[in-house]
């Protein structure tokens, strides 16, 4: 998926989209846009561009196309009964490239779909390059043996130390395998998306 330039999506979107935005630079560069342009202040946005910017703010977190995107909010929205929004974000989640990320073993969604696309991670002992591939409770994911020793995995351990895994994860940086434990939760880091609003954006 190309993105485009991360520092003007991310200060369009908000910082936590890519994890390249979560920088001192970021910080100084959106400082000094605020200052250039708080002498022409724009006027409220309506329901619509907020929806968008929900929608927008989603798919560059995930790092999905908007055919993709598109596809996981039809398939919740033909699930009678159940809380959508809640779904929309397990079904998110679930995603391979997603799982390799919050168990620490990419530092970012990026990389981790680099990992996936060429081969690095197993998924019950076979190799799965899919980065949207969607993972069930009990499904163990590996760095594949003959990767472990690959430069973007030299520092793991170490950053392991300052990492917790959530706790529907589990995952042994000695071992270099996790488990999934149970399903996705929505926690403060999730917070920054509306997924009701998205649900209603694609309902107009």
């Amino acid at each position: 998926m190309k993105t485009g330039p991360k520092f003007k999506i991310c200060r369009r979107l908000g910082d936590k989209v890519f994890g390249k935005c979560q920088t001192t630079k970021f910080a100084i560069s959106g400082t000094e846009k605020k200052r250039k342009t708080s002498k022409h202040p724009k006027g409220a946005p309506s329901e619509y561009a907020l929806q968008l910017l929900e929608k927008q703010k989603a798919k560059y977190t995930y790092g999905t196309t908007e055919k993709q995107f598109r596809g996981y909010v039809d398939k919740v929205k033909k699930v009678k009964g159940s809380n959508h929004s809640v779904d929309l974000y397990k079904n998110l989640e679930s995603r391979l490239d997603n799982i390799v990320f919050r168990m620490g073993i990419a530092g970012t969604r990026s990389l981790a779909r680099q990992l996936v696309s060429h081969g690095h991670i197993l998924v019950n002992n076979r190799k799965v390059r899919v980065p949207s591939a969607a993972i069930k409770i009990k499904d163990v994911i590996k760095i594949r043996p003959e990767s472990r020793n690959k430069a973007v995995f030299s520092d793991l351990t170490d950053k392991a130390k300052n990492y917790s895994v959530p706790e529907w994860l589990s995952f042994d940086f000695e071992k270099n395998e996790g488990v999934v434990r149970g399903i996705p939760l929505m926690g403060k880091s999730e917070s920054i998306i509306d997924f009701s609003s998205i649900l209603e954006f694609y309902s107009r």
